[in-house]
């Protein structure tokens, strides 16, 4: 048994895995904005709540750059007070078992690998699409984070006026058409006509991006998470008419492009880090 936990801004959720699966699951709005040692506590509980002799050990997703060896979080997003957290000493000071933390895109692609729609390939690109553009790079079967858990970060790459992820992420819908990704999903599935053109605009972006993935990393497979993943079905068509233009068309007719179908893949990728 292992624990997997993923810390995020609004929610921590932290399972006990056993045979890849989740077989207890908690979860727990995060006290972002108050001190580090509160959101430390409120992650040491959970814990708590879920160990027992059969864990042999714990592995965190957290939304920030990571020293790995060390398991040193730096800046993470959206929780102000943790700015230089030394995570995996201090767990491993409370539980007395193993600790390992990674960057939660990583998780994400490590954990569809492992034991989502990646699980038939060795190179898989997983792409987390919601507030912001994650990614993580499974590379012959292993996780590759480069030096600060910053492989991958494609989403930072320079598009148009400002970069892809303002494209790709919820901006796009927020800056450019006054609304949510959420918001413009649910209209598109009533047929509204504005709504679906949105989605085509955003498509096209997707497109741009799946291109930049093929020519860095040419992956069996790229797999779609996070919350307007869910939205695949309006925007799939534009991105596969902008993959079109593509250099190597035997690239096109063999990539696999998937959407994440499990909601608990985050915690079995972090719950994978612990080998």
């Amino acid at each position: 048994m292992t624990i997997g936990i993923d810390l995020g801004g609004t929610n921590i959720r932290c399972g006990l895995v056993e045979n890849g699966d989740v077989v207890t699951r908690l979860t727990e709005p995060c006290r972002s904005s108050q001190p580090e040692n509160e959101v430390l506590d409120q992650i040491k509980g959970l814990i708590s709540r879920l160990i027992n002799p059969s864990v042999t050990g714990i592995g965190i997703g957290v939304p920030s750059v990571v020293d790995v060896q060390k398991g040193i979080v730096y800046n993470v997003m959206n929780i102000p007070s943790w700015k230089e957290v030394h995570l995996k000493d201090i767990l491993e000071a409370e539980f007395n078992i193993p600790v390992f933390v990674n960057n939660d895109a990583n998780c994400f692609a490590l954990g569809e690998q492992r034991c989502g729609a990646g699980m038939s390939h060795k190179n898989v690109i997983g792409v987390t699409l919601g507030t912001g553009v994650g990614a993580g790079l499974i590379i012959n079967n292993e996780l590759f984070c480069g030096s600060n858990t910053g492989a991958g970060e494609i989403g930072c790459l320079p598009y148009l006026e400002h970069t892809l992820e303002f494209y790709c992420g919820s901006a796009f819908f927020v800056e450019y058409h006054q609304t949510t990704g959420k918001a413009a999903m649910l209209l598109a599935e009533t047929g509204n006509a504005e709504s679906m053109k949105i989605w085509e605009d955003f498509g096209k972006h997707i497109g741009v991006l799946v291109k930049i993935i093929l020519y860095a990393y040419d992956p069996d497979a790229i797999i779609f998470g996070g919350s307007i993943a869910n939205a695949y079905p309006y925007f799939e068509k534009a991105m596969r008419k902008e993959m079109e233009n593509f250099d190597y068309p035997e690239t096109i007719k063999k990539i696999q492009i998937a959407v994440s179908t499990r909601d608990d893949i985050s915690l079995l990728g972090a719950a994978a880090l612990c080998g």
